[in-house]
């Protein structure tokens, strides 16, 4: 008599035999004791970004720039690389001859503080008599926020009693820059932690899940800093506050993402698989693909940012790419470890129960919101996409109001600023430009004509050259010439530099408004090409300049690199360009509706013309994201139930995930506005509302119906799928 073997489609067994116990122990513990290993040496640069940091505007230019020029040529005429401060003391009547005199002392007092380069200018009394002005150069190798806290810190007990004092100019809006991005650290982090936890807890009503997803996001992003700092340090690349910014909040809402694509994948599996390791197996040959892919998206996107003008565009690419790689590293590694030694223990109270033969074994839901949604879709599909076709357009009307041509220094810090009202009561007793000149560096024999030129300019007040031989270190010069410091006595020579001259020109506006821009732009065109022009105005143009063209020409690369990346991905044409298209109607959508909150609702001054292209590289990536996770099912499920049940059920399995992963990147990125700063704040709004309405809207309701009207041709020209 024969015995029969009884027959299982489950390998499960096989695989348990080819890996050992011992193996399959000690596999998951050594990821996670490496995992804890790099945390606690990444864990303390946390406090030490600063060391690698820097929020100098210059430094992120290209080199073609102007005002980049300028810059590197400063030393040769001033002798040292600095920044200037500006001391305005105010006063509710004119001045006495004993406040002046007290005030004479300040700058001797100011000169002792650490960071300060050189002697500060004698008080700059106005005509009005009511107000003086000191200029304070501070070394640009000097850590600029805290050399200005310690001025400040000083200078109420060295003006005169019942006056007001302010430290602004460019070295003051460097300081608050820098107290602004403080909170990036503490703050920043807290709040977007926090958040995810909320999140996960009452999605998942787990005590253990949403720490072990927690635990791997922030051991990405600490790897992720170790390796940023490292590469800062050794200067790859410049890192900002605005760019570690940026870095938290994409790593953890990433690595959140990627790791709550795993954990539906792996509770789904442990429903058809007795053993925690066979389900961990099965659950990552389910999610590494999209996972991979996703990532990899990402990415490509980023790197498109390489082909920046301004470096601190360029620097973002690669430095967000090894964020979106420990993420992804994380959710593939460290996650299924914990989730292998924890089994279905994780889900406490709400395990996954072993129940290969029953009918809840299939992850297509019965009831609830994503069994409902399909259905509808299913019935209502050509009204659906028409619907939301229409509502993305008419939302993409409001880019006609969109605002992001620059906005004014003075405006980037929200909230108070010293710097800011120090700035507005200089307009009020001195000419707007006052501590931030125009620089123009012109060859000796235009000195001259180069003079005359800024003197006929109407938004200049007067213009001066640098002297070496002036006791205050320049000379003003009229249309006669370099005129004498001290009357009765010859003019001082000007400093020449390989055959050059430096000319400084103050100007009647605010060195950061619209009207400065004006001129310097008319400046630059009346003294040609003979002339650099530079400072703190035309840094602002030409990085204004910059980002223009870094918007027109990277938008259109990343479209084409993600449009790529779903072709090879999905083996179709149709799919990938209606993913694309619909990912781009929900971003002018986005736009639309930021455009009319920034203007109408939080009455902001404007955007910076960075904002659209950062909002456009997040939001078109991750938008990706969510539709490559829904995709890649559907095209699991289209292969084997056809091309309209296989949309159905994609969308009913991955509904809930992909729901949860939108509210938690949405919720990371508002947390972006946590932090006082104008840019911060219009992108983390731009992201959170363009997730979330990617995520309800165009993933949930319009690809689907689309995928609906269209069928089997949505997978053009594979024939692998039937309708």
């Amino acid at each position: 008599m024969t015995r029969l073997t009884p027959v299982t489609s489950d390998p499960a067994p096989a695989l348990r035999r080819r890996a050992p116990r011992v193996l399959r122990a000690l596999l998951p513990a050594f990821l996670v004791l490496v995992w804890f290993a790099v945390a606690g040496v990444g864990g303390p640069y946390f406090g030490r970004i600063g060391e690698v940091s820097s929020n100098d505007p210059t430094a992120y230019l290209p080199t073609s720039a102007q005002a980049t020029q300028v810059q590197a040529r400063l030393p040769e005429f001033l002798g040292k690389d600095t920044i200037p401060a500006v001391v305005l003391v105010t006063a509710g009547s004119p001045l006495t001859a004993a406040e002046r005199a007290q005030l004479d002392q300040v700058p001797a007092a100011l000169a002792g503080i650490a960071g300060v380069s050189g002697r500060p200018s004698p008080p700059i009394v106005s005509q009005d008599g009511t107000a003086a002005q000191v200029f304070v150069p501070v070394a640009a190798s000097a850590s600029v926020g805290d050399v200005v806290a310690a001025m400040r810190a000083a200078l109420p007990g060295l003006v005169p009693a019942g006056t007001d004092v302010y430290v602004t100019g460019p070295a003051g809006f460097t300081a608050d820059l820098v107290t602004a991005f403080g909170g990036i650290d503490g703050i920043l982090l807290l709040v977007a932690v926090l958040a995810v936890l909320v999140i996960l807890v009452v999605v998942y009503r787990s005590p253990l899940l949403p720490l072990a997803v927690l635990l791997t996001s922030t051991f990405a992003l600490t790897a992720a800093l170790l390796t940023v700092w490292w590469l800062a340090k050794a200067g790859v690349f410049p890192l900002s506050g605005q760019t570690q910014g940026i870095l938290f909040i994409l790593v953890i809402g990433a690595a959140t993402d990627y790791s709550l694509l795993y954990v539906s994948r792996y509770r789904e599996a442990l429903r058809s698989h007795e053993h925690r390791w066979d389900a961990t197996r099965a659950a990552l040959r389910g999610s590494i693909e999209p996972i991979l892919a996703s990532g990899g998206t990402v990415i490509a996107a980023l790197l498109m940012l390489l082909l920046s003008e301004l470096q601190s565009n360029r620097a973002l690419g690669p430095i967000a790419a090894v964020g979106i790689v420990f993420a992804m590293l994380g959710a593939l590694t460290l996650l299924p470890s914990l989730l292998l030694l924890l089994g279905r223990a994780a889900f406490w109270p709400r395990r996954p129960r072993f129940a290969p033969d029953e009918a809840g074994a299939d992850p297509v839901p019965t009831s609830g919101l994503w069994a409902r949604v399909p259905r509808f879709v299913v019935r209502r599909a050509r009204p659906v996409w028409l619907v939301g076709v229409v509502v993305l357009l008419a939302a993409s009307a409001g880019l006609l109001q969109l605002r992001a041509s620059g906005v004014p220094a003075s405006d980037l810090v929200l909230g108070h600023s010293q710097a800011r009202t120090g700035q507005e009561q200089l307009a009020e007793h001195f000419p707007g430009g006052s501590g931030s000149p125009v620089q123009v560096v012109v060859p000796v024999d235009r000195l001259r004509a180069a003079a005359g030129t800024l003197l006929a300019a109407p938004g200049v007040t007067s213009v001066a050259v640098v002297s070496a031989q002036s006791p205050s270190g320049q000379a003003p010069v009229t249309a006669d010439g370099v005129q004498p410091v001290i009357p009765g006595t010859p003019a001082p020579a000007p400093t020449v530099a390989n055959g050059d001259v430096l000319l400084q020109a103050t100007l009647a506006d605010a060195a950061d408004s619209a009207a400065a821009e004006t001129t310097v732009r008319q400046l630059r065109a009346d003294l040609g090409a003979g002339a650099l022009v530079g400072g703190v105005t035309a840094t602002a143009v030409d990085s204004d300049h910059a980002s223009v063209h870094d918007r027109n020409l990277i938008i259109p690369l990343v479209l084409v690199v993600i449009l790529v990346i779903l072709v090879l991905l999905l083996r179709a044409l149709v799919a990938p360009l209606v993913l694309v298209g619909t990912v781009v109607l929900s971003f002018g959508a986005t736009l639309g509706v930021s455009a009319l909150v920034f203007n109408h609702v939080l009455h902001l001054p404007g955007a910076d013309p960075a904002v659209p292209l950062f909002g456009f590289v997040f939001l078109v990536a991750l938008g990706i994201d969510y539709n490559i996770f829904l995709m890649t099912r559907v095209r699991e499920e289209a292969l084997r139930t056809g091309a309209r049940t296989g949309m159905s059920r994609g969308l009913g399995i991955t509904g809930g995930v992909i729901t949860s992963a939108g509210v938690v990147l949405a919720a990371t990125f508002a947390a972006l506005a946590v932090i006082p700063i104008l840019f911060l704040l219009q992108l983390a709004f731009i992201v959170a509302f363009g997730v979330l309405l990617d995520t309800v809207l165009v993933r949930s309701l319009l690809v689907p119906a689309l995928g609906q009207e269209l069928g089997r041709r949505m997978w053009w020209p594979s024939r692998r799928i039937a309708d």
